[in-house]
């Protein structure tokens, strides 16, 4: 596990994006953080193309899973890790979209 002593925090104002990993500020702190050696692991990985090991429950994105995110994870239980995106959708009405769009229910 690496572990960084030199991270900062800082507030950027930054023009917001449905693709997170596109906003400026946090695209430069994954660059920043990032190998390309890592494991990464993206469970809503969208459009993505930081994951080695991808997901989403979209098929029209090029991932290497198309499942639900819980499921997804489950399956990866024992799976080792150097980073895990985690990016969500961002509220229940956009996450009730998402499944409505493939005839899931939200529980």
């Amino acid at each position: 596990m690496r572990i960084h002593s030199d991270i900062k925090f800082n507030r950027i104002w930054s023009m917001p994006n449905k693709n997170t990993f596109q906003i400026k500020p946090i695209k430069e702190l994954l660059e920043r953080y990032i190998t390309p050696f890592d494991e990464v692991i993206e469970p809503f990985a969208n459009n993505s193309e930081w994951g080695s090991i991808t997901n989403d429950l979209d098929p029209q994105y090029d991932t290497t899973y198309h499942m639900e995110a819980t499921d997804f994870l489950k399956m990866l239980d024992d799976k080792c890790a150097d980073v895990v995106l985690y990016v969500p959708p961002f509220s229940v009405r956009q996450l009730s979209e998402c499944y409505k769009k493939f005839g899931l229910s939200v529980n």
